[in-house]
């Protein structure tokens, strides 16, 4: 699909608040609210737009422990990767697995209330998960730019 001005600067604008109107995005793209609903439904139909979603606080939910695992598997086993991913998706915890290229081959990011409960997620659920060999868990701190924009 081919982007013109008027579907970046759209785009732009849904970034920083998806949860505008129709007519407020119309309003600050110069544009009738009828041509910018049939764009971003053509952007949705083309899959650029593939949802909107809302940010929470986990720390307020009582969340405050965020642990970035890198994992290395036993590529020995055809399956490891399957069978791997298979059961940490069951993980209720474990909110983003990714698989890698390099010395590593997945990184998981692991929530958790405090670290008593993250060590108790480690030990009885990550530890269990077939094939490793190797974990590095890094521990996040402090937050200084998280943002899901691209510069477009």
């Amino acid at each position: 699909m081919q982007l013109d001005d008027m579907d970046h600067r759209l785009l732009r604008l849904l970034q920083e608040d998806a949860t505008q109107s129709i007519a407020e995005l119309a309003n600050k793209a110069g544009m009738s609210a009828g041509t910018c609903w049939r764009r971003i439904e053509k952007l949705e139909a083309a899959g650029v737009i593939r949802g909107r979603k809302i940010v929470i606080d986990y720390a307020k939910l009582g969340y405050a422990v965020l642990v970035f695992l890198r994992i290395t598997l036993d590529k020995t086993n055809g399956n490891a990767f399957e069978e791997f991913i298979q059961k940490a998706r069951k993980i209720p915890e474990v909110e983003a697995i990714q698989t890698l290229l390099g010395r590593v081959d997945i990184r998981m990011d692991v929530r958790a209330r405090d670290l008593k409960h993250y060590h108790e997620i480690y030990r009885s659920r990550v530890l269990a998960l077939p094939h490793i060999t190797d974990i590095e868990a890094l521990m996040l701190v402090s937050e200084i730019k998280n943002t899901e924009r691209l510069a477009i």
